[in-house]
Order: C-alpha cells, then sequence, then structure tokens
C-alpha cells in the first residue's frame, strides 16, 4: 500500500519569501534589471466570491509546460524575464539559495497568454489544476502568488473610508491615497475536519458528507470558517453539530494548508463523533456515509464515491486515517 503524502501539497515551498527585501526599494529595482529574475504572469481572478466550496468565477491562471523539457515529464511553471513581462500589479515572491528573484505580475488587461500557448505543451493552468503536480518550489510560488492577487482584486478601496488604495512593499501591503492607513493580505481561518466513530463492534468509520451543488457521487470531510471569538477546537465541534447533527470530542489538530479560494486558510483536525447533536444546517450537507476502511476503499474503486483531488488537505485527512492512497478523485 503507497503511503499519503506527507503534508497537504500546497503547503509545499522551497523558496525564501524574502519579507526583508519588500521594502528595500534598491533591491528591489536591482532584482528587477536582473535578466536572471524569473517573472510569474497571472490573469484572471475576479474579486466576486461565493463561499470557500466552490471556485471564484475566474480563478487566476499562469501558464505551465508539459513536459518534455529540463524536467523531463514533470509539469513546471514558465517564467519569462523581467524585461518580457506585461504591465501589471508586480508582487516580490522570494529567492532562492542562489540569490535568484522571483516575481509574479498580474496582466492588467488583454490575453498575456495568446502567443505562448501557441508552443507544444504550454497551456494555462489554475493552482487548483496544477498545484498538486509541480514541485516543492513551484507549487510554493504559485501558491503564493495566487493568493496576493486574490487578495489585491477584491481590496482596491479602503475599508475604512473608501478611497482608492495602492500597493507598497512589493505587493504585501495596500495603502489608502487619502488617509495613508496600512491594509495587509488577509487570510481567513477555516477548520476542516475528519469525524471518525468506533462501532461496538470495533470498526472505526469515518464521515463523509455531499453538498447538493456537487455532483452525486462527489463526497468530502466537513469544514467551515471560524466565527469571530470562537477557537479553532469550538469551530471542529460547532461545525459538525450544525451540517450533519453529529455531536464530536476531542479535536485533535492534523496540519494546515493556504487555500487562495479566495484567501482561507485551512487548519485540519481529527474528531471523535460521542452521540448526537441538533442540527442547524439541512442545506450545505445533504447526505452522509459512514465507511469502514474496507467500504471506502471498495467505494472508490467503484466510482460510487468521488474523493476531492490530491491538491486539498481533504485528501490528506482521509488518507491518513485510511492508510495509504486511494484511487480516484475530483
Amino acid at each position: 500500500m503507497s503511503t499519503p503524502d506527507p503534508m497537504p501539497l500546497l503547503s509545499r515551498s522551497a523558496v525564501d519569501m524574502a519579507g526583508h527585501r519588500r521594502g528595500d526599494e534598491e533591491w528591489l529595482e536591482k532584482a528587477w534589471a536582473d535578466p536572471a529574475t524569473r517573472v510569474m504572469v497571472l490573469e484572471g481572478g475576479d474579486p466576486v466570491t461565493y463561499g470557500w466550496r466552490n471556485l471564484m468565477s475566474r480563478q487566476s491562471r499562469a501558464l505551465v509546460r508539459d513536459g518534455g523539457g529540463a524536467g523531463g515529464d514533470r509539469v513546471r511553471l514558465e517564467f519569462t524575464s523581467p524585461a518580457q513581462a506585461p504591465d501589471g500589479d508586480r508582487y516580490l515572491l522570494g529567492a532562492d539559495a542562489d540569490g535568484r528573484a522571483y516575481f509574479a505580475v498580474h496582466a492588467d488587461e488583454g490575453d498575456p497568454f495568446a502567443e505562448a500557448e501557441r508552443e507544444p505543451g504550454v497551456r494555462a493552468a489554475s493552482l487548483r489544476e496544477a498545484g498538486a503536480v509541480l514541485d516543492d518550489a513551484e507549487a510554493g510560488l504559485l501558491t503564493h502568488a495566487v493568493a496576493l492577487a486574490n487578495w489585491h482584486a477584491s481590496h482596491r478601496f479602503c475599508p475604512v473610508c473608501g478611497a482608492p488604495t495602492r500597493t507598497s512593499a512589493a505587493g504585501h501591503v495596500r495603502v489608502c491615497e487619502r488617509e495613508g492607513t496600512e491594509q495587509f493580505p488577509r487570510m481567513d481561518p477555516a477548520v476542516i475536519m475528519l469525524v471518525v466513530r468506533e462501532d461496538p463492534d470495533g470498526e472505526e468509520r469515518c464521515l463523509l458528507g455531499h453538498n447538493p451543488a456537487w455532483p452525486q457521487d462527489r463526497y468530502s470531510v466537513l469544514a467551515g470558517y471560524v466565527e469571530p471569538g470562537e477557537s479553532l477546537e469550538h469551530a471542529v465541534v460547532r461545525e459538525v453539530a450544525e451540517e450533519v447533527g453529529v455531536a464530536v470530542a476531542d479535536p485533535e489538530y492534523v496540519s494546515s494548508q493556504p487555500w487562495p479560494f479566495p484567501r482561507s486558510l485551512m487548519l485540519g483536525f481529527t474528531a471523535r463523533a460521542v452521540g448526537e447533536a441538533e442540527r442547524t444546517d439541512d442545506q450545505e450537507i445533504t447526505d452522509v456515509r459512514w465507511l469502514s476502511r474496507a467500504e471506502l476503499r471498495a467505494a472508490a474503486e467503484s466510482g460510487a464515491v468521488a474523493l476531492p483531488g490530491r491538491v486539498s488537505i481533504a485528501r490528506l485527512l482521509i488518507e491518513r486515517w485510511y492508510g495509504g492512497r486511494l484511487p480516484g478523485e475530483w
């Protein structure tokens, strides 16, 4: 049995974010003038959001190359030089061990990929599509870039006075043009949890839920936003009770994952079912299944249950409990 992923795939990163360089205008100018600097071009994205389970109406995309290059069959990000980058918001993503700087540019307008996509093997892909198949460095860079792009798209105006804001600190701050107040990238914490029970015969089962907006065979773990004034552990207990009417105890933290759709931080837990609870939400989860490890494997193999893709921490929670890799995904 192959082992599950050791960590959430969007949590990987191998490039120093170089936060100490964001206010160093001399270094930034020199880095942008260096032909060795690598620039990731982004297009798309939309400030309108519809909840953590759904996509933005237009996801930000970057160029990738499907094998055949220096990395063999591996999917790689396609970078350009600063001189060839389009106009748009510019974000410093970091610097690698060799001192090479990485930037992202969110193209202002038009189709920045039209010419590049004519080349065989080159295409535009979203983070959901490419995040699981890029290496650690490139997955981290793309996650960072998409998170910044989504934040900038929805924070063009000051939340205090409504005046326009401008970018600062190499794309990591927005400054009110009227008052000079600073806004920093926002993340919304959300708990995501695998609930497990032990039957009288000693067999363990995990709980998977179905959202009515999904295809009929799609199931996943439960999740929800942390509300003001509550701890992560309380959010786990509350969300499970609200969504499926199950009382849980002993929430145990597993791992976290950035989830920039548009700006969440997913905090993964397991929890033990201990009884029934009053259910207050009969709309978000319309079906639940309690599956033993053997039943989960059989359902995944037959296609009766489609599990979340590898890019999601939900997959890690499920396979960590199961003890190995499972077939199929969204």
